[in-house]
């Protein structure tokens, strides 16, 4: 569609506009390619290049800056990673991550993701099935019991749970015991549904409490944050969004609410590596047209359970997320494969 000429003025141009932010002009773009060429051949290249959408002029009398068609041919064709670009990677140390349970490592990488970028990171949360492998019921005043689920990877749920009867500490580690002997390393779905068959012998109070105990484990699974979110207010210093205040609050909407963000990772978790989507590119399925995604997904002894990446504006410097993207998503893998006490 390209010759090698307009090639490598779209991409002085793009490089030019992440860097400055301001439209290039067709003297700027011709010093930033190192071409020899006048400014009017250079006019005549970006007339071509406007008329098939890759670049627009935001003012009749101002320079040009990339569409989001400009920066996806960009990102899938031009892109180079520079040494410049990389100080903030290589310093990274090589056990960033580190956490007693998944949580705090999915939490800090999300952190890392905003730190190094400047921008929003997001991680989502390992899919996996609630597995218990131990429970403890504690006696409480009032007719009320302590649940203790705890998890094969170390996390711990505390649910309470309120009885109709006084239940003495003895049978309530009767229950546990019983639990604990058939059903650890089963997932609480399973266990639920075998408590329904299988525990005749523990009429009454006692099954209807270890029913309570499991289902409560599993909604709260369920309700837990499906994606971290971390470093929405750098948004705030991007001049991109800045002029409208509008755009801010739907941008701080989409975190909040976090099911289009779940979408655009679940889009990413079939990816293999890092993958670049930009709003306003029919194939990106950004919800924002200024914005874009860098993504990645994580694995856990070699399979993947989870997604990760950068959201910020479309000028950023894509090389440069690629890298903290590619480099974080192998730093929570294998955090994430450590052997857990």
């Amino acid at each position: 569609m390209l010759d090698d000429r307009s090639k490598l003025l779209l991409k002085a141009l793009v490089e030019r506009y992440i860097a400055d932010g301001q439209p290039v002009g067709s003297r700027t773009l011709a010093r930033a390619a190192g071409l020899e060429l006048s400014p009017a051949t250079v006019r005549n290249v970006m007339s071509d290049l406007e008329e098939l959408g890759l670049i627009a002029s935001p003012h009749t009398s101002a320079g040009r800056v990339p569409t989001a068609r400009g920066y996806r041919l960009f990102v899938d064709t031009m892109l180079t990673a520079r040494r410049d670009d990389m100080q903030a990677v290589d310093a990274m140390p090589p056990a960033t991550l580190q956490g007693e349970q998944p949580r705090q490592v999915i939490n800090q990488a999300a952190q890392l993701l905003s730190s190094l970028s400047h921008f929003v990171g997001v991680v989502r949360v390992p899919k996996r099935a609630s597995v218990f492998r131990h429970i403890e019921f504690l006696s409480l005043s009032q007719r009320r019991v302590l649940v203790i689920l705890v998890s094969p990877d170390g996390e711990v749920q505390n649910h309470v749970i309120h009885t109709q009867t006084e239940l003495e500490q003895s049978r309530l580690q009767e229950a546990a015991n019983f639990l604990n002997a058939h059903y650890a390393g089963l997932t609480l779905t399973e266990v639920r549904d075998r408590l329904r068959t299988e525990v005749e012998s523990l009429r009454g109070e006692i099954s209807s409490l270890m029913l309570q105990a499991v289902e409560l484990g599993s909604e709260s699974d369920a309700q837990q944050d499906a994606v971290v979110v971390a470093g929405e207010r750098n948004l705030l210093s991007v001049s991109d969004f800045t002029h409208d205040l509008g755009q801010l609050r739907r941008l701080f909407d989409l975190f909040e609410q976090k099911t289009q963000l779940m979408r655009l990772l679940e889009v990413s978790h079939q990816a293999d590596g890092v993958r670049i989507y930009i709003g306003g590119d029919s194939q990106g399925g950004v919800p924002f047209e200024d914005l874009s995604v860098v993504s990645a997904p994580y694995t856990v002894d070699g399979t993947v359970v989870g997604t990760l990446g950068v959201i910020g504006p479309q000028r950023m410097p894509y090389e440069r997320m690629i890298q903290i993207v590619d480099i974080t998503a192998k730093l929570v893998g294998n955090a994430l494969s450590q052997p857990r006490q």
